[in-house]
């Protein structure tokens, strides 16, 4: 048999909706036998270029020579000089593909660093 509500039971429902507890979404909430660990220090743009940059050299490098490789390129594919500009292209390429092999390198030497 289906339970039929009435405005008894509705408003006892609302009553014990209006008890509960809101929650104020500009602190964290509060867990019983929970101590979160304090946070680190915000790390700007510049300090965490320069920290991944000295962890893997090669990714700006690569970066770097794809993106002369590119430009070079498109120089001398303006100037007429097609045979230049298609060697050029083949070096971007190669350059890409250095950049992906470095990061993938770094990723895998990352995974195999032992946590702290």
């Amino acid at each position: 048999m289906a339970a039929i509500t009435t405005p008894v039971a509705a408003e006892q429902s609302t009553a014990q909706k209006s008890d509960t507890v809101v929650f104020d979404i500009t602190k964290p909430p509060v867990i019983e036998g929970f101590t979160p660990l304090p946070r680190a220090k915000e790390e700007g743009f510049k300090d965490k270029f320069i920290r991944k940059t000295k962890e893997n050299p090669f990714v700006p490098i690569g970066c770097l020579g794809t993106a002369g490789a590119l430009t070079y390129g498109l120089i001398a594919f303006k100037h007429g000089k097609t045979r230049q500009s298609q060697l050029l292209m083949r070096a971007r390429i190669f350059a890409q593909g250095f950049t992906v092999a470095a990061i993938v390198v770094g990723v895998v030497a990352t995974a195999m660093k032992p946590k702290q």
